[in-house]
Parts: C-alpha cells; structure tokens; sequence
C-alpha cells in the first residue's frame, strides 16, 4: 500500500427536508384543518478514527463527500426521513486543517474508536401544520429546511508511536527497526533509501511499543535540501527518540549536531523530547575506536550517555531498548493485536 499523510478532501453534511403543505381530507371529520408533517434533517459529516490504517492514500482517487439530505414531510403529520450520516474512516492520529493561510487545526483524532461530528446536517422545515393559530387556521407557508454546511479541509496524518528513530541518510536506522520489528523496511547503501515512515511494534521482555523510523536528514532540511522535514511531524507524539549517529562518519561529533540543528530548526519541541544516543555499525570497528568515538560524541552532546550499538549484528541492541522502555515508562496503550488469521475486508474512507 502507497503511503500517503496529506490529502485535501470536500465535505457537504446533508440539507434539511422541507415540510409539506397538506390539509385532512378524511370522511366525517369536520373542518379538516392542516396536517402537513415536518421535513427530515439532513446527514451530518462524522469523521472516525479507526484501527488498522496508517496511510491516507484513499482520499487521492476519492476526494468529495456528501451526506444525503432529509426528506420532505408527507400529509397526515408525517415528518421526513432523516439522511444517514456519513462517517469518513481516517487512521488513528489525523489532523483535520481549514483550508486557509494558516491551516487552522479544527480536529485533531488521537484515540481509536474516536468520533467527531465536523458538519452537522441541516434541521427540517416544518410542514404547515405547525404554523396553524387561533387566527391563521389554514396556513399554507412551509420550512423549506435549513442549508447544508460545506468546506475544503485537509487531512494531515501524523503516526502514532512511543519511540522515533532520527539520525542522518544511512545512519542505520532501516537496519535497526527491521532489527527489532517486522517492519521489513527496504536498506540500501546509498541515501535516502527510506523514502516514506515506517512503523514497527517492538516486543521486549514482556512489553510492546511501537517505534517509527522517518526518512533521514540532512544539513538544511528544514529548508527543504534532500526530503525536507515534513515526516518529522510523524515523531512529534512520540515520548522518546532514539538518535542513531553511524559510526563510519568522518566527524560523529558534527553528524550529531547537524540532525539536533535541524529539530531545533523544525520547532514543535522536538529537541526538548527525551532522547536515547547511540553509536550504530560498531560491528566494523575495534574496542579502541569505539570507545574513542563514544567519548567523542558524549563531549559533543553535553555528557549524554551514549550506546554503543550495531543494528546489524544485534550487539548493544537490548541495552537501546531497556533505555526505551525506561523512557517509554510503565504504562503503554501501544498492544499489537496477534493475527489471527481473519479475512482482512476490505477498506474505504466511508
């Protein structure tokens, strides 16, 4: 599945029904008089934040949502039908932005199971029975039913994880999460490698988190060299980053200060979040050099402990998660569900 965390879309919650304009004509009954029933209201627009989706690649090929509108009201006092909501499915962590300047937040859907109602429907008009007084016994004026609400948002989706892997292009962060998750996610030796997010639930002594590995970056991301720093918003929830400096670099101290620049560049308190340091591909060095270039990127980040680890070979590994899940802490809403081997069904926004 194409991975995708913006899209614009056009919703349209439905029009209310207007009343009817009716009078009794039954046998035997004296004086008739108004009976027209009120119109139905019209569907709301409810955004749901569902399981299982972490990409918006369906609002591409659909992009226009309309509920349905209320029906008219019927003689005999009958009111209208209501129209269905419409319920637009979206993956946990989507934002929903005005269309405007500034891209106003209005929704911001963090929880599963999580539904909001963005547009309310239109309230049916009422059918002339209603306006019936001691003075106006045969009204014929109706409701026509109230407007329809609409509006171009954007969805943006930023993805929920406890731990985020940032480090520069070829850091080994790929190597790491595939390391230890299923994630699977594609190792090259070449840059930018990692071209969308990757999500990867990590099972350690007992406990389950999910840890996300963004594209890596470079000096001046935040200006746009190499992919820019648009996927750093998917690691602004995350309570603990793990920063992968390679081990191979010609200066480890100056690859640390790069990526902490461009998250401080990038703002949304990134550089304030706890952060675990870790020396990846020790696997291709000695003992002697590896302790000189812990002590090298220690001094550089201020004394912050650092791990020595190869995501290759496993060594150090276990050490980097214990430090995770002490940062993580004791409580974690993050369980992956086992597959028990249902059908999967198939999918779609509404």
């Amino acid at each position: 599945m194409h991975f995708l965390d913006q899209a614009k879309i056009f919703v349209r919650s439905g029009a209310g029904g207007p009343g009817a304009v009716s009078f009794r004509r039954e046998k035997f009954i004296e004086y008739g008089g108004p009976d027209g029933g009120d119109g139905g209201k019209g569907g709301d627009i409810v955004f749901e934040a569902v399981h299982g989706l972490n990409t918006l690649i369906d609002f591409r090929y659909t992009q226009h949502f309309r509920a349905p509108r209320g029906k008219g009201g019927a003689g005999s006092n009958r009111t209208g039908a209501g129209g269905d909501d419409l319920v637009i499915k979206v993956p946990v962590g989507t934002q929903i932005l005005a269309d405007d300047e500034d891209r106003t937040l209005l929704l911001d859907l963090t929880k599963e199971g999580e539904r909001v109602v963005f547009l309310r429907g239109g309230d049916g008009g009422r059918g002339n029975a209603s306006y019936k007084t001691s003075t106006n016994r045969a009204p014929r004026q109706h409701g026509t039913g109230w407007p329809s609400e609409e509006a171009w948002v954007w969805l943006r989706l930023k993805l929920l994880a406890d731990a985020g892997l940032v480090g520069l292009p070829n850091a080994g962060k790929s190597t790491f999460i595939n390391q230890v998750t299923n994630a699977q996610a594609k190792v090259g030796a070449y840059a930018f490698t990692t071209l969308r997010p990757q999500l990867g639930v990590v099972r350690h002594k007992g406990r389950e988190f999910v840890i996300a590995d963004i594209p890596g970056l470079i000096e001046g991301a935040a200006e746009g060299a190499g992919v820019g720093d648009r996927f750093l918003g998917h690691i602004e929830r995350c309570r603990v980053l793990l920063h992968l400096v390679d081990a191979n670099d010609a200066d480890v101290a100056e690859s640390y200060r790069i990526v902490r620049d461009e998250l401080e560049a990038y703002g949304a308190g990134l550089v304030d979040k706890p952060y675990i340091l870790a020396l990846n591909k020790i696997d291709t060095l000695d003992d002697e050099l590896i302790a000189a270039l812990s002590a090298e990127l220690e001094e550089a980040s201020g004394g912050h402990e650092v791990i020595p680890l190869s995501g290759a070979s496993g060594v150090g590994v276990d050490w980097a998660l214990d430090k995770l899940l002490e940062a993580i802490g004791p409580e974690n809403g993050k369980v992956a569900e086992d597959d028990d081997g249902e059908d999967a069904i198939e999918w779609s926004p509404v």
